[in-house]
């Protein structure tokens, strides 16, 4: 028998090294797509400044609320930048109107108006129509509990009825849970 000549094939014994390499490079990419595309959106809810003391159904703002009014428009009311609120909805009563006039107009805004009886849904919105941007809420007690609901899954903890200096803050992660910060301001 005679011994094996010189062949021209190279054995593949660097294959397995390749081929762990390229899998690599494809699960980092992956990755880096998956990181790449979460987002957080912020939802910020505020109540509807005070009203004026009257016997009529949907009352407009006192005095001191239109001055709210207008500290919530200096407070939100950058122009340009990151972290500008991109959205402002609002619910259907004078109240909240005139309280998200001032900011509305600072920012050039077009408000989205719902139904004070529809705070989960005008929630869910906002959240699928302004993925990843900051977003304006302002509603009453029991329409800012349903947003609450929808957008953390757990109901809002005890506060007073209307109280216009609370500010909460629910950030919504495209993966994980919601957290909810509630602010006097």
């Amino acid at each position: 028998m005679e011994p094996p000549g010189i062949t021209r094939h190279r054995r593949p014994f660097l294959a397995p090294l390749w081929v762990g390499l390229l899998g690599g490079l494809v699960i980092a990419a992956a990755a880096w797509s998956f990181l790449h595309a979460a987002t957080t959106t912020v939802v910020f809810l505020v109540r509807p400044a005070e009203k004026d003391p009257g016997t009529i159904q949907d009352p407009p703002l006192s005095p001191e609320g239109e001055e709210r009014a207008q500290r919530l428009a200096r407070m939100f009311g950058e122009v340009t930048g990151e972290g500008r609120v991109e959205a402002l909805y609002e619910t259907d009563d004078r109240r909240a109107q005139q309280t998200g006039a001032p900011l509305a107009e600072r920012l050039h805004l077009t408000p989205g108006v719902f139904d004070a009886a529809d705070g989960g849904s005008a929630a869910a919105r906002a959240l699928r129509e302004h993925a990843g941007g900051t977003v304006l809420m302002i509603a009453s007690g029991a329409a800012q509990a349903q947003m609450i609901r929808e957008l953390t899954g757990t109901d809002l903890p005890s506060a007073a009825p209307d109280d216009p200096d609370l500010i909460c803050v629910v950030s919504v992660p495209s993966f994980g849970h919601a957290h909810l910060a509630r602010l006097k301001f």
